[in-house]
Parts: C-alpha cells; sequence; structure tokens
C-alpha cells in the first residue's frame, strides 16, 4: 500500500514539474517577444537595464493601404480578425530573419535590425530582404469578410541612429526612439501601394553590399527633413518568390496619407 501511495506521489510530482516547466517556457517565449531575448535574460538576471545608444540600425514600417475605408466598412470584429491574420502571418515571416518587432500602431507592422546585438552593415540587407519577403506574402492573402478585395501594402525603410530600451514595470516594452524612427515613418508614408520604399542612406548601403534591384524615384519633400532624393527596392538577386503585379497597386490619388 505505501509503494503504490509513493508511485501515486511520484506520477503527480512528475506532471506538475512538468507543468512547471512548460508554464516557465511558455512564459520565456511571450517575454522573447516583448523584450528581445539578449535583454530579457538580463532583465530575469536583476540586471538594471540602460538605455543604449545605437549607430546604425534600420527601421521598417508596413502599413495597409486604404485600411480606413475598409474598416469604416467593417465590424470592430473583422477589423481584428483582418489585422490578427495579417499579423500572424507577418510573424512567421520574420521569424526566418535577424530582426525585432517593435510592434503595431493601428494597421502598422513595425519591424528594426541592429539591436540589440549590433551587426554592422547587415541591418539594412536583414531589413530590406525581410520587406521583401513581407510583401510577397500577401499574394493569395484574402480579407474573410472582403473576398474579392485585393489587400496591399506600403512598406518605408530609414537606416540611422537611434536610442532603445526597456520602457515600463507593469508591461515592460522595449522601445525605440529617434529620428530614425520618424523618417522609416515618412518612407512608409510617402510612398506608393506595393511599393517598398527606400530612404537615401539605406539606399547607399544597399548599393554598396550589391544584389539588390534599386529604382531611384527621385526628390521628394519628407515633412521635417526637406528635400531628399529617395528609391523604390524592386528584389534582389536569387530572390524567386513572386512579388505583387505592380498593375494592380492601387492609384496615387485613393491613398490615404498620413500628415
Amino acid at each position: 500500500m505505501v509503494d503504490l501511495l509513493c508511485l501515486v506521489l511520484l506520477c503527480v510530482c512528475v506532471r506538475v514539474c512538468d507543468f512547471i516547466i512548460t508554464s516557465i517556457a511558455r512564459s520565456e517565449e511571450l517575454l522573447y517577444q516583448m523584450i528581445p531575448k539578449k535583454v530579457a535574460q538580463q532583465l530575469k538576471a536583476g540586471s538594471k537595464i540602460t538605455a543604449e545608444q545605437f549607430e546604425e540600425v534600420t527601421v521598417c514600417f508596413c502599413d495597409i493601404v486604404g485600411f480606413t475605408k475598409i474598416a469604416a466598412n467593417s465590424t470592430p470584429l473583422q477589423v481584428i480578425s483582418l489585422l490578427n491574420d495579417l499579423y500572424s502571418r507577418f510573424d512567421r515571416v520574420i521569424d526566418d530573419y535577424n530582426v525585432f518587432k517593435l510592434g503595431t500602431i493601428g494597421d502598422a507592422y513595425i519591424i528594426v535590425s541592429g539591436l540589440p546585438e549590433r551587426t554592422g552593415p547587415q541591418h539594412a540587407p536583414e531589413i530590406a530582404n525581410t520587406a521583401l519577403d513581407l510583401m510577397a506574402s500577401i499574394n493569395g492573402f484574402k480579407i474573410k469578410h472582403f473576398p474579392d478585395h485585393q489587400l496591399q501594402l506600403r512598406v518605408g525603410i530609414h537606416s540611422g541612429t537611434c536610442v532603445a530600451g526597456v520602457v515600463g514595470l507593469k508591461v515592460p516594452h522595449y522601445c525605440v526612439f529617434g529620428d530614425t524612427v520618424n523618417i522609416a515613418s515618412r518612407m512608409e508614408s510617402t510612398g506608393l501601394a506595393l511599393r517598398i520604399h527606400l530612404s537615401s542612406t539605406t539606399t547607399r548601403i544597399l548599393r554598396r553590399i550589391g544584389g539588390y534591384h534599386i529604382e531611384t524615384r527621385g526628390k521628394i519633400t519628407i515633412k521635417g527633413r526637406g528635400p531628399m532624393v529617395t528609391a523604390w527596392l524592386l528584389g534582389k538577386d536569387g530572390f524567386d518568390k513572386e512579388l505583387p503585379s505592380l498593375d494592380e497597386a492601387i492609384a496615387e490619388e485613393y491613398h490615404e496619407f498620413k500628415a
């Protein structure tokens, strides 16, 4: 009888241990989605996390063209369903690249490369490759309540300096601040449907590395920065995934440009 009781208790202990280990693993996985692994491990060790300046990073903004109109003709639940379907697809894409998801603001999906691990000039190609893959991923994407509507993205990329660190205690987030983030957002908002819009800084890095198919757009005015010569990223040597046809792009007059 005693042996049987010991056996039962042992089985219970094993199950409890398995549950605890699984729960810890899930908690860590959620933490690493909010905070880069390197920084999260420092937090777990009780180390004080101070903000850092990074001289070279690349930031990318992805936005749904015509989202305001889509949302106006959808219920709140349908909007949530659309964004969840799209962001889940994007999350699977970025797992293949050395990038970190900063978060989402409305329909904007924001990623960065070059921090907290400094990667030299590789931050720009990592983001460029990810942007091409994100653009290719919308082929065949269907909005459940608008199955005949082809979802279209507008993507903007800029490289430069920033400051990054953990903000908050209750729900800590890894945040990035600086003009680089603002200009990346401007690259998106001044871009066009189904296009990946590059700042002059990112364009120089990618051309120096080579292998990217880039087309100069010309000089445009960027709010807060003045005139800037920008470019379109059209593809890359060896990238064989099908990108959406530019012939299907929504005309510029139907875009909703942000101030």
